[in-house]
């Protein structure tokens, strides 16, 4: 491959990564954000004690925290298919992407949650706060930084998955590695494929930094 040829496919391969990224994370965010509140509510000691329901929510998070990705790949291609009506290209890969990184955040939400000092949700009741305020205007503001640092984690774990799933035909960065840099035995195409997505990861986890930085601190 020439470079006249690898610099549009470089850019078409990145805009799909990007695209694939973006509408997991929102996805994850919006999916794991509530189900991380719910280990915590619903645990003893928590705002809702409901033993019975965190221990499924817990054994459910934990399976899809213990399969391998690439599993995950395979095993939900029905369900991709099902969601998506395909199950190769950026569309479909976001189906996977999305269910491998809930489990996962849905964890680090639970984390900082669990930070927030005991003490501040005990005022808040104090004051007659239900427990949804209790959640909407105490356990969340206070876990900001952390949820955001949790979320750049995430993040950067999406875009590896997201070159995982070139394997499968997902497109994106991955799959140009794959088919040019591996299976063409293009060498040039492989290095410029994975310095690139370092320099992404790098860019995504600096930004999330300063993020979680100044929000501590505001």
């Amino acid at each position: 491959m020439t470079f006249d040829e690898l610099l549009p496919a470089l850019w078409q391969a990145t805009a799909e990564t990007a695209q694939m990224v973006f509408w997991s994370t929102l996805l994850t965010a919006l999916l794991g954000l509530p189900l991380g509140v719910l280990l915590v509510t619903t645990d003893r000691g928590g705002l809702t004690p409901l033993p019975a329901v965190k221990a499924v929510l817990g054994a459910v998070v934990n399976v899809g925290r213990s399969l391998p990705f690439i599993v995950l790949l395979v095993a939900i291609l029905p369900f991709t298919r099902l969601v998506t009506g395909t199950t190769i290209g950026t569309v479909a890969a976001i189906v996977p992407l999305t269910l491998g990184a809930v489990p996962f955040y849905a964890r680090l939400v639970e984390t900082a949650l669990r930070g927030v000092g005991r003490e501040l949700v005990e005022a808040a009741q104090a004051m007659g706060a239900r427990r949804t305020t209790v959640v909407v205007k105490v356990l969340l503001p206070e876990a900001l930084p952390g949820l955001v640092a949790g979320l750049t984690v995430s993040v950067v774990a999406l875009i590896g998955y997201s070159a995982m799933a070139g394997a499968i035909g997902g497109g994106g960065l991955g799959d140009l590695a794959i088919r040019y840099g591996y299976q063409r035995f293009e060498t040039a195409v492989m290095i410029v494929t994975v310095v690139l997505l370092i320099v992404i990861v790098q860019l995504v986890q600096s930004l999330g930094d300063v993020v979680a930085r100044r929000l501590s601190h505001r």
